[in-house]
């Protein structure tokens, strides 16, 4: 049937038309799909209508199938589930569905269903699904634990999975998979193979009596919503794969908006450029110009990488310009939720005129009245600047705009890579997680709390998905047997028997204690335990972590959203405070809080290095990265530059003239290495431009591979664009043995005796743990400190390498450590690259631009000297300029 036919169309169209609005082509062509029973992945830039294209759908679809009763039919139970990441987006899809149900005159009621839903309002829809329920991954697995869960299903025509690129390649993604793959097969296990169409059924599942559609169109749909991902075609082969079991499967479409989504970046361009950069020192310096950004513009974002710099750029924004007290706000996962919905709100209104921020603002609902965003410091990835950049001029057809501030010179060179890789529309892949068993683990618990799960039914289904597709039988075997009796190494603790196998062949957790224990901590983000901050005399703050708060003592400052706060004393799990008018505090750092370089923002930087390098001497002649965009300010009067790709490098133009008279700038098929001698010693510094994380394992390795040449001592230092390791005596790297050094010829053994895999892998095991339900981590206000859930996975781990080292959870720990801290599949590559390149050796004479912010970074985290670190980094930089 044609969508230009049907009564849902009509509707919808006549509808856009009261609001001015004309339908994108990309969301005529989903609901076409949707009525054709088709599921798919819709790719759209942010705040190009993506959530309509699915919704509307929905509405289509229901319209069409009632079409005199639409507005007056009540009580459908569930049509739509919608999956989220975020809670702070469902309030936002919430409100923009329920002012389109209104507007329709349906009798439709939204549902939002996450850990902030109090329990009256999930009893509510226990009793009376809504028509759409707005769900995250977690708060969908606790649906699946509840008794009788099919019949919410049952009448369900599609499932919508939200900003499917931020839980791709995430083990929420696999908590998403494992749930559709159960509603699929709860379907299926419904209708016993039987079409939708036939009359009496379909009245048993809320379908109307006159549903005269074909029964392709009264199946299950299943639709992604991503915004900027590279492997599109993956991303829909993950999500889809448990629909290939269900009869009738359609083929399935990738729907891509092809709206030519303008973004313009402006770089901040620091008056004064220094030759010798060291990391983190600019930014702040800049906030000034940021003020001017703020004044000219409606609302501005802020995005800073880390909470930590965070609180230090809000403190700093208000100390430069006062006048914006009341009109500026803080946002990261660590405040109070309450303050986070009132900034939210804020923003929504126009209340305020800035927020400064994480990624808890990185995703949002359409047509929010953002017009301009500010990135400090580089993001590490294109689909991230993106992601971040979408979210000004966030209504179709606007221009979205965003400010780049480098936090060091050199992060101009990552301006301009990023705005080539925007021209070029080279995005970052997501790479979905395979055989996540600590999971799996916890899915089966889940299902053995509600209705109970037969293993030949689960296994068949778990098997659909992409995650578990190759799992093999005894992998299973040892599932099953890890639940019920502890596996071989737990099978003496009555602890570990959690799941009971009954005489109807039904695995249930029968233990109401277990039971409760489960669902508590049904997740999969693992993260150090986090305390709550509370004023003296009432009235929380927010939440810090417990390895930070720990090191404090009481009269100690420090700040927390924009406060600067006196540590009273820490009373259970709640540290009491008092407001501190003390002008020096400790910013609270975070952990996890480096980001690390993409391998496409390595690669696209690697190749504006070489068109430095091979530029003669004037960079004015690198050529245009990005499309000439006039610059919003006037340079000659604020000292900012124009938007054009060239004007990064070419304001760089001492600092590369004085790397190409020191050593060398490395083109796109060399890799450069430096070896120079000082007082601190040797130091031989290699620039792969690979990220932080590479570097990371590749030093490791080649420090081992040195010392199988000789006995010698390193200290290792590294940065996103290379790495530093500094000896006491000369190192033997010469053109005689180079290449060897870089080979990949037993590169997993080399890892393994490089770097501590095994401690490595006992700490991983901690979040495995956790997740498999190894270990309890306390009931609410009696939680267990995080040093003692280490110590418990510790204990676990070393029993499990003893007694049973073949255990699935053990080895995922190891799995985990390559594949996603030591990202041994990129450092592979990047060895082959290097294999292939022309190495480049230089002596220099003394420390090169290059080579100074990755000196420095070591000099940060092994300075033993009294003197402070800034003070002799510029006593460094004046003798080094002389």
């Amino acid at each position: 049937m044609k969508l230009n036919q049907t009564k849902g169309y009509s509707v919808i169209k006549q509808w856009l038309a009261t609001q001015d609005l004309q339908p994108f082509a990309f969301q005529v062509e989903t609901w076409q799909h949707i009525l054709n029973g088709k599921s798919g992945l819709v790719n759209a830039p942010t705040g190009c209508g993506k959530t309509y294209s699915v919704f509307l759908g929905s509405i289509i679809q229901f319209i069409n199938e009632n079409p005199e009763t639409y507005q007056t039919k009540k009580n459908n139970k569930l049509q739509l589930l919608w999956l989220t990441p975020l809670r702070a987006l469902a309030k936002d899809i919430g409100r923009a569905m329920q002012a389109v149900i209104t507007q329709l005159g349906m009798q439709w009621k939204i549902g939002i269903r996450n850990g902030d839903t109090d329990v009256s309002e999930r009893e509510k829809q226990k009793r009376n699904m809504p028509e759409v329920l707005i769900i995250t991954p977690e708060s969908l697995h606790l649906l699946l634990a509840q008794k009788n869960y099919p019949e919410f299903f049952k009448t369900l025509r599609i499932i919508a999975v939200d900003e499917w690129h931020e839980l791709l390649g995430s083990k929420r993604g696999v908590q998403v998979e494992l749930a559709i793959s159960r509603i699929v097969g709860s379907q299926q296990s419904a209708v016993s193979n039987r079409q939708f169409a036939d009359k009496p059924l379909a009245e048993s599942f809320g379908q109307t009596a006159n549903c005269q559609l074909s029964a392709v169109n009264c199946q299950l749909s299943l639709w992604g919503i991503s915004a900027t991902i590279g492997n599109l075609q993956e991303a829909k082969e993950v999500l889809l794969a448990p629909l290939s079991s269900m009869p009738n499967y359609n083929e399935s479409k990738i729907v891509v908006a092809n709206l030519n989504k303008q973004t313009e970046v402006y770089s901040i361009i620091p008056d004064e450029i220094e030759k010798y950069p060291w990391a983190g020192h600019l930014g702040i310096k800049l906030a000034h110009k940021i003020v001017e950004v703020i004044e000219q513009s409606n609302t501005t974002l802020i995005f800073i990488n880390t909470r930590g710099m965070s609180e230090r750029w809000y403190q700093t924004l208000l100390d430069i310009a006062p006048q914006l007290s009341g009109a500026i706000a803080l946002h990261h996962g660590s405040i109070d939720q309450a303050l986070r919905f009132w900034v939210e709100e804020s923003l929504h209104t126009k209340k305020l005129k800035a927020v400064v921020c994480t990624a808890s603002l990185d995703l949002g609902v359409d047509f929010r009245p953002v017009d301009t965003v500010v990135q400090v410091g580089s993001p590490k990835g294109v689909s991230r600047f993106l992601q971040r950049a979408g979210r000004s001029g966030h209504s179709p057809g606007d221009t979205s705009k965003i400010y780049f501030l480098p936090t060091h010179s050199l992060e101009l060179v990552e301006a301009a890579a990023l705005k080539r890789a925007i021209k070029n529309k080279i995005i970052e892949g997501r790479q979905p997680m395979v055989l996540c068993f600590d999971v799996l683990v916890q899915y089966l618990c889940t299902l053995s709390i509600g209705e109970g799960f037969k293993a030949d039914e689960i296994f068949n289904e778990i098997k659909s998905t992409h995650c578990f597709a190759h799992i093999t039988n005894d992998e299973w075997q040892q599932v099953l047997h890890h639940i019920t009796t502890g596996g071989k190494a737990l099978q003496q603790y009555d602890e570990y028997k959690k799941v009971e196998k009954g005489e109807d062949e039904v695995y249930r957790m029968k233990s109401r204690r277990f039971a409760m224990r489960h669902r508590m901590h049904i997740g999969t983000i693992v993260s150090d335990a986090m305390l709550k901050v509370k004023f003296m005399r009432g009235g929380y703050i927010g939440l810090i972590e417990e390895y930070f708060i720990t090191r404090l003592e009481p009269g100690d400052v420090f700040t927390l959203a924009g406060r600067n706060l006196e540590l009273v004393m820490i009373k259970d799990m709640t540290v009491m405070v008092r407001s501190s008018s003390n002008k020096k505090s400790i910013v609270p750092s975070w952990m996890g809080g480096r980001m690390s370089l993409t391998a496409n923002l390595g690669h696209v930087l690697r190749q504006t290095f070489s068109s430095i390098s091979t530029t003669p001497s004037s960079p004015s002649a690198l050529g245009n990265a990005s499309g000439e965009v006039a610059s919003p300010l006037s340079p000659d009067k604020s000292g900012w530059r124009g938007a054009g790709g060239e004007v990064e490098l070419k304001c760089l133009e001492p600092l590369f003239q004085l790397q190409k008279e020191l050593s060398h700038i490395p083109a796109e098929n060399e890799l450069l290495i430096e070896q120079i001698e000082d007082k601190d010693g040797w130091h031989l510094l290699v620039y792969p431009f690979e990220g932080r994380q590479v570097h990371e394992a590749m030093s490791a390795i080649l420090a081992h591979r040195i010392g199988q040449i000789i006995p010698i001592t390193f200290s290792i230092a590294m940065s996103d664009y290379g790495f530093e390791l500094l000896s006491d005596k000369p190192i033997p790297v010469d053109d005689s043995n180079v290449h060897e050094l870089f080979t990949t010829n037993n590169l997993v053994a080399d890892i393994q005796k490089s770097v501590n895999s095994v401690e490595m892998a006992a700490r991983k095991f901690r979040d495995i743990a956790v997740i498999g339900g190894l270990i309890f981590q306390g009931y609410p206000g009696e939680q267990k400190k995080a040093r003692h859930l280490q110590a418990s996975a510790s204990l676990l781990f070393k029993v499990f390498s003893e007694y049973d080292p073949n255990n699935i959870l053990l080895r995922q720990a190891y799995h985990e450590v390559f594949e996603q801290q030591m990202e041994e599949q990129r450092l592979r590559s990047a060895l082959q690259r290097i294999q292939q390149n022309r190495i480049v050796l230089m002596y220099p004479q003394r420390l090169t631009p290059l080579s100074f912010p990755i000196i420095v970074d070591g000099l940060s985290r092994y300075n033993l000297s009294s003197e402070r670190l800034e003070d002799r980094i510029r006593r460094m930089q004046k003798q080094l300029e002389k």
